[in-house]
């Protein structure tokens, strides 16, 4: 089979033939993917940006960590999965002894693993996981639309830990697939949302064609004059999903006394915060990371009531041979979701 593999710590990673991985162990299954989409973690892994360097000592590495297939083979002592269940998969591996893991918060593991990041993930024709990652989906959703769960999962926690209640005014900043996702569901829950991007106009064009009340380009206008016309107040929660640091100093300024604001990018860069200011406008800064399993079911909950929807995330379905030519569409503005299919090289053969 072949697989993308980050192989060496610098710029870039190789499509390469592997063998199919061994049948799996205790405890595990081995699934064939039917779809795995690009993270935004994918592409730091790709481009080597820095706070990716625990990774070197994991190389070389498939990498994946967002995909849906199907059973294939089931270890020793695997319950509750059978082969031909279609499933996808929560990607953190924690180590289930810490203090966090006996409090039933395995996301707050911090020897906690990623499969696709540590270990061998999705980007091949089959991956071996561990059973208790995998959930199934419901047979009427579509695999392809399936492997979309974990990023819409990280969506849903960035909107649990912002708090948003009906009537809340809130900002999202990045309209990528996760700020699209954290749009998506603000909404659904009765939120007044506005989506802002920067020379977005592919992206908020799909967060248009989904429902989304407000959305604007901070191209052509200052956050503070967008979030005045819009809400004619100021926010009430604002959820950062840009990986500019810059971004948190514009939330935090168009943010009400006591409001919110809620870090889910991942930044390279560090944040100067005026914390006088900050204190006395007694304002919260929270971060949200990962997920947990109330929101990875919740997302699975939501792409099968609103798949038609949703769906719209994806922009590009290419055949995991075109790794690399996904990997650099996925880097520009024109794309969204960008879906690797590993089994459309073994069904053309």
């Amino acid at each position: 089979m072949i697989a993308f593999r980050k192989t060496a710590a610098a710029f870039g990673a190789e499509l390469v033939a592997s063998t199919a991985p061994p049948a799996p162990a205790a405890g595990e299954v081995l699934i064939a993917v039917a779809a795995a989409g690009i993270c935004g973690s994918d592409l730091h892994a790709y481009e080597w940006t820095p706070g990716y360097e625990f990774m070197a000592s994991v190389l070389p590495v498939t990498l994946g960590h967002e995909f849906a297939g199907t059973v294939r083979a089931v270890g020793p002592g695997v319950a509750g999965l059978e082969v031909g269940d279609r499933v996808t998969c929560w990607p953190t591996v924690a180590c289930g002894r810490c203090f966090a893991c006996r409090a039933g918060e395995p996301q707050h593991c911090q020897s906690r693993s990623i499969v696709g990041l540590h270990a061998d993930g999705g980007f091949a024709e089959a991956v071996r996981v561990p059973a208790a990652s995998c959930r199934c989906v419901p047979d009427g959703l579509p695999l392809e639309v399936a492997a979309l769960t974990e990023p819409l999962s990280v969506a849903v926690n960035a909107v649990d830990v912002a708090d948003v209640a009906p009537g809340d005014r809130v900002v999202v900043l990045g309209p990528g697939p996760i700020g699209l996702g954290i749009a998506f569901v603000a909404q659904l829950r009765g939120a007044q949302v506005l989506l802002c991007g920067l020379d977005d106009g592919v992206r908020l064009q799909r967060a248009r064609e989904m429902g989304i009340a407000h959305v604007a380009d901070l191209a052509g206008e200052p956050l503070a004059d967008i979030v005045a016309r819009v809400f004619d107040a100021p926010a009430d929660r604002v959820i950062e999903a840009t990986g500019a640091a810059r971004s948190v100093h514009d939330g935090l300024a168009v943010l009400r006394s006591g409001g919110i604001l809620v870090v889910a990018g991942i930044h390279s860069g560090h944040l100067d915060l005026d914390l006088t200011r900050f204190v006395r406008d007694k304002k919260q800064l929270r971060a949200a990371h990962d997920t947990t399993a109330r929101a990875f079911a919740t997302a699975i909950d939501l792409l099968t009531a609103h798949a038609a929807v949703l769906s719209r995330l994806i922009t590009h379905r290419l055949p995991l041979a075109r790794a690399v030519e996904a990997f650099e569409l996925a880097r520009q503005r024109q794309a969204v979701k960008v879906l690797l299919l590993p089994q459309a090289e073994s069904e053309a053969a």
